[in-house]
């Protein structure tokens, strides 16, 4: 409840913001963001739009919402914004293996695999571990051994995505254990960790 009662008064925050800066477009980043973390993902939608149109040269940033497009199964519209974000962030394997996923969703997770773009650089190694088992080149015994490396960090990082990966692979029993696991054996002041409790409250986890 406590959880809830913070989101809900960061909204209004950002909400007043915008009353008194309506021309701000981080500020609609910001309020999309928080109606994410809400599991109000039509809304986190439009406050992203809306800060496109403010500054349309922020279209590579906005990462958060092709999220927001994968939870709301619009899997063409997220792949297409995580190419668009792979052209200003070219080393980060989050942003690929989102558009994986998305891929897999609209069209199985062999194209997902024969379209996956290259990643080479990503600092972090538990992120790397995941691109390999994404490619088809690693294990999942493998990722959760590095993640274990890594603190609760690297604890959450490998569950969510082992998690994610079971998904696209239509195990939901697996994708279930890992990602509720993540979410609440690992908290982590992250968004991605909020993005995990979205996973579960839409999934009805």
């Amino acid at each position: 409840m406590f959880f809830s009662n913070s989101l809900e008064n960061q909204l209004k925050r950002w909400n007043d913001i915008i009353q008194n800066q309506p021309k701000d477009p981080k500020a609609y980043i910001q309020r999309g963001m928080v109606n994410f973390k809400l599991a109000k993902i039509d809304e986190s939608i439009q406050y992203f739009n809306m800060a496109e149109q403010l500054d349309p040269r922020l279209k590579p940033y906005l990462w958060q919402r092709g999220l927001s497009y994968y939870y709301a199964e619009r899997f063409a519209l997220g792949a297409q914004q995580f190419e668009i974000d792979l052209t200003v962030n070219a080393q980060d394997v989050e942003e690929t293996v989102w558009r994986y996923l998305c891929i897999a969703r609209l069209a199985g997770v062999a194209e997902a695999r024969n379209s996956l773009l290259m990643v080479k650089n990503d600092p972090r190694r538990v992120m790397r571990c995941v691109y390999d088992l994404y490619a088809g080149n690693s294990t999942p015994d493998n990722i959760l051994s590095v993640g274990e490396l890594e603190g609760d960090r690297g604890k959450f990082y490998s569950h969510l995505y082992l998690g994610l990966y079971y998904e696209a692979e239509n195990d939901v029993e697996m994708a279930f254990k890992y990602i509720v696991k993540a979410a609440g054996k690992y908290k982590i002041d992250d968004y991605m960790w909020h993005l995990a409790q979205v996973h579960k409250t839409l999934r009805g986890w």
